[in-house]
């Protein structure tokens, strides 16, 4: 890699939205003043929004948002609130490697792409493996920072699965940086928490080994 960012964890000027932070009452436009924002912002690029090519580009636009930020419709508490008590007595850590990481920055609205590498100590009691998956998407979803997003993926493990530990790794490039501003490619952004019994240094060092493969 040309260059890694690391943030180590707890970081003190982090920025953690919370879970139940309620979006003002009527402060959502309508799907037709979102539409006419898009036409705005055509206009200002340049472009006649009234032309042939973009005349239906306003509802794709929106409609895309939907998909793209559909993460503010998802509860952390609904994903993780059904667990499995059934484990045979396993007691060691759950790993999922690999859970493919699409966001987008909150600074410039562009694209975030990457990887998030996921892993838990239960206490006797184990979510099912989708619900990982879920989580991380659930905050992917949103207009971000990667290093809110990857505290807010440990935060909700933490609370709701009540575990032993929590590590969350995310690696991830950014639009922001390859499409404007220094366009650096090839530059991947690497943030990290370490909850629990993952500061130990023994679980931490099987988590990396487990997620290299």
């Amino acid at each position: 890699m040309d260059a890694v960012l690391e943030r180590i964890d707890h970081d003190p000027e982090l920025k953690v939205i919370p879970d139940d932070a309620e979006e003002p009452k009527g402060s959502r436009p309508t799907r037709a003043e979102a539409e006419a924002a898009v036409r705005t912002l055509i206009r200002w690029a340049g472009d006649d929004p009234t032309r042939e090519g973009l005349q239906e580009t306003p509802k794709r636009v929106t409609k895309a948002y939907e998909e793209f930020f559909d993460g503010y419709n998802k509860s952390p508490e609904e994903i993780l609130s059904k667990t499995f008590g059934e484990v045979a007595g396993y007691d060691d850590m759950v790993v999922m490697r690999g859970i493919r990481v699409e966001s987008h920055c909150e600074h410039h609205m562009v694209p975030v792409q990457g990887t998030a590498h996921v892993a838990y100590m239960p206490k006797g009691r184990v979510v099912g493996i989708s619900k990982l998956a879920r989580i991380v998407e659930a905050y992917a979803r949103r207009l971000q920072t990667q290093e809110t997003m990857t505290a807010q993926i440990a935060n909700a493990i933490e609370k709701y699965l009540d575990p032993k530990g929590v590590a969350v790794v995310v690696d991830a490039t950014h639009q922001c940086m390859t499409c404007r501003g220094v366009k650096h490619h090839d530059v991947f952004t690497i943030t990290r928490q370490f909850r629990g019994c993952f500061k130990e240094t023994n679980q931490e060092r099987r988590f990396w080994d487990l997620i290299r493969g």
